[in-house]
């Protein structure tokens, strides 16, 4: 292991040294970031010898961007190739047992919905293997490859595709277009809810039989509030175990639990396996079907709880064990083979890959440096070759192999293009609060830096606030397209931020701005005194979502920045709490109801502080965004016209949350570079 370590270290040391020689004077530009190649997780055969992945090809003209698998040895020995040329783009993407075929869900000319196809390695046309009106979703393979498991959303009494199809049209013919709720959520993120449900289905590969309803004796999806969660084999493919939960119609005034459950692969009714004090996500068993193995979350009255490993005796669902118990860390993916379990964990601003033993629940470094994230492992029959991708703030994600020690780069789809930009290695600093607190930031120098010269301060603040500023590739808020113009970025994990412990995170509850945006305006004044390039008279400040609320509160609070810029933020704790498609988080967050007089609604709500807004400030806004709802930004700006403060709005018809389409992508950065400059330059 440590000489695993060794090796990573080295070669990232001489990957730094060789491109310190480089002549690298293009910056950034959204122009080129768009012409980045986006590199999917990789799937690594059984047998090791091969990888695949999706490549999707951006361009402004939506019809032209492509999306297809690619196709690479793993010991480096060819160059990657295309397997697949279509439209639609593939998904869920993967391999049969003898490493022969892939299997993945694609919408192919003739296709109502998604489907599975196999495609043979030995060449040949891709084969549809189902037709169900509903689609296909993440499918599930037996160990022998035999049989699949997937899921389908469906109308709760359409057991069979025909009773499904003749739903639908029955729906078609009803003139009257309205939407009836009697009980919350009633949509999410940027959709209206339905009453559909998602089902699984199983289906015999090797009798090419019509796809098998699952749930049709299945008390649960009788529930007003029933919803499928995860699911799984066991391991000797007689019967399938899934999470769900019927309490999901309750959650605006609590959080929903998901408990395990087992249905036979014959049909029939379910099993209650595991009923606790626990909300359990993904499950599945050991190879050797000694294990049930899941992951879950305590119930409670805190706003964050982290997502952790548990395991069961699997012939009595007994004998409950916390396996990893002092991670205290967030599992992004894993991985289970032998008596092994293989995470990728985020910690302290990157990801890192452990290994997890089943037997005693000991974790052992397996890759991971100071710098850049490891996630999307795949691992094959061999636990020493598996593939990964790897990535950081100035390399988007590519995907890479281990194998016995030794690290290759495999896809290599943006190398030429990256080698020709001037992207600034980030410095990463540790602030002591005011609170005690120790709070990382990421200070990032401009294009073309010169040491000797002063440049303004760019406070980018992220969302969540159960995220954090990690060693990634961003596109929403790339910081060198931000700070190409000549701005220094600083970027700071605050009080909420995951990665540093389940009690950092959950510190932020009671206290959403005040204390948050303390410490990033201490980060800053940190940053400004340590490095002398940077010029404090000159700040801005900005963010996405929860970005964009803390970028409200400095409005309320502060007049040091010479402007701000908020996006999906709230301005109105309240009115965000009434319109927003979650609300019980908020309600946690504040210590009751809008109408209880708690001091967090009092005193940390930014429109309650409008007579002190004195700042000029950019808002923009989705218009399709459900979980920052369009009120929130309209009522920011009738304040800030109001009160005849320099602003502007911008509404992105179509858009959600996040600003998607490449075109309103563009012109957002534009205008977000055009505010930076009438204020900083």
């Amino acid at each position: 292991m440590k000489k695993l370590l060794l090796l990573l270290s080295c070669f990232l040391a001489f990957s730094l040294s060789v491109d310190a020689q480089k002549p690298m004077t293009q910056p950034m530009s959204h122009e080129i970031m768009i012409k980045l190649k986006k590199v999917g997780a990789p799937k690594i055969s059984p047998d090791g010898r091969y990888v695949i992945y999706s490549r999707i090809e951006t361009s402004y003209n939506l019809e032209e961007q492509t999306s297809d698998l690619w196709i690479a040895a793993t010991d480096g020995s060819s160059e990657p190739r295309k397997l697949t040329n279509s439209k639609g783009g593939e998904d869920n993407y993967q391999w049969s047992a003898t490493s022969d075929k892939i299997y993945f869900i694609a919408k192919r000319d003739g296709d109502e919905a998604p489907q599975l196809y196999v495609l043979p390695l030995a060449g040949g046309e891709a084969q549809r293997l189902t037709t169900l009106s509903t689609g296909v979703s993440d499918v599930k393979f037996s160990s022998d490859g035999s049989r699949i498991i997937f899921s389908s959303r469906v109308f709760p009494t359409a057991f069979t595709d025909s009773a499904s199809k003749k739903l639908a049209e029955e729906k078609k013919k009803i003139k009257t277009k309205a939407r009836v709720y009697q009980s919350f959520p009633v949509r999410y993120w940027d959709s209206w809810l339905d009453e559909k449900q998602g089902h699984i289905f199983t289906m015999d590969l090797k009798s090419s039989s019509k796809p098998v309803n699952l749930m049709a004796n299945i008390s649960l999806v009788n529930f007003p509030g029933f919803r499928l969660g995860s699911y799984n084999f066991s391991a000797d493919s007689k019967t399938v175990v899934f999470t769900a939960t019927t309490e999901y119609n309750t959650t605006a005034y609590q959080s929903a639990k998901s408990n395990i459950y087992s249905v036979s692969l014959a049909g029939g009714k379910e099993t209650v396996l595991v009923n606790d004090e626990t909300d359990y996500g993904s499950v599945e068993f050991t190879e050797d079907g000694k294990y049930l193995l899941a992951t879950g979350s305590a119930i409670g009255n805190k706003l964050y709880y982290l997502n952790r490993i548990y395991r069961f005796d699997a012939s009595s669902l007994s004998a409950k064990k916390e396996l990893a118990a002092t991670l205290d860390r967030p599992i992004n993916d894993m991985e289970i083979a032998g008596s092994s379990i293989f995470a990728s964990i985020e910690d302290q601003g990157v990801d890192r890959i452990v290994e997890i033993s089943v037997t005693d629940g000991s974790v052992k470094p397996v890759l991971g440096a100071e710098t850049g994230s490891y996630a999307g492992l795949s691992l094959s029959s061999n636990t020493r070759v598996f593939a990964y991708q790897y990535q950081n703030v100035a390399t988007p994600p590519e995907v890479w192999v281990s194998a016995n020690g030794s690290l290759k780069a495999i896809s290599k789809a943006n190398e030429a293009v990256l080698a020709g930009l001037d992207l600034q290695k980030p410095d990463v600093i540790w602030t002591k609060s005011s609170r005690g607190k120790m709070i990382r930031s990421v200070v990032l120098k401009p294009t073309g830096f010169d040491a000797s010269k002063k440049y303004p301060l760019f406070v980018l603040m992220h969302g969540g606030p159960a995220s954090s500023f990690k060693d990634v590739f961003g596109y929403r808020w790339n910081p060198y397209i931000l700070g190409s113009a000549g701005y220094v970025i600083v970027m700071t994990d605050y009080t909420g931020s995951v990665g540093y412990g389940e009690k950092f995170a959950q510190d932020i509850q009671f206290d959403p701005f005040k204390g948050p945006g303390q410490e990033i305006q201490e980060a800053a004044a940190d940053a400004i005194k340590r490095f002398s390039y940077i010029d404090g008279s000159k700040q801005a400040a900005g963010g996405a979502s929860y970005g964009g609320h803390l970028a409200n509160w400095m409005q309320a609070t502060t007049s040091h920045y010479k402007c701000l810029i908020s996006h999906a933020g709230l301005v109105n704790s309240e009115a965000q709490w009434g319109t927003s498609d979650v609300i019980w988080g908020r309600e946690l967050m504040n210590g009751g109801a809008p109408w209880v007089p708690t001091k967090t609604w009092k005193e940390q709500n930014p429109m309650r502080f409008a007579a002190n807004f004195k700042t000029p400030m950019l808002l923009t806004v989705g218009e399709n965004d459900f979980r920052v709802p369009i009120n929130n930004t309209l009522e920011n700006w009738s304040i800030h016209q109001r009160l005849q403060i320099p602003s502007k709005l911008i509404v992105f018809p179509g858009e959600n949350h996040w600003i998607l389409n490449p075109d309103n992508s563009k012109f957002h950065y534009s205008e977000i570079q055009g505010w930076l400059a009438t204020y900083l330059k």
